[in-house]
């Protein structure tokens, strides 16, 4: 089982994480939803395509753009749809 903790709460569990560069992506429906918000940021990836990101808001400590997504991949990183990934401090075990 791999989680994902931030502030010293686990924010993801699952068993069912893709990895790709290292990072564990966790099905969206794994990751909780009430620790995430919203962001306007985004980035690119040649390969994967357009970022999307939420911050964490955990015990009322705020870490920005700390977890990330790609709503629409391209078809190399399909695997990854529907699937969260995070940094900023957020621990991966």
């Amino acid at each position: 089982m791999t989680k994902a903790v931030w502030n010293g709460v686990t924010i993801a569990e699952s068993d069912d994480t893709v990895v790709v560069e290292g990072n564990h992506y966790f099905p969206r429906d794994h990751v909780r939803a009430d620790v995430l918000k919203d962001s306007a940021t985004t980035t690119h990836c040649p390969w994967k395509g357009t970022a999307h990101y939420h911050s964490l808001s955990v015990d009322g400590a705020e870490n920005p753009n700390a977890a990330w997504y790609y709503p629409d991949p391209k078809p190399k990183a399909a695997e990854i749809r529907d699937r969260i990934a995070f940094w900023k401090g957020v621990e991966v075990r």
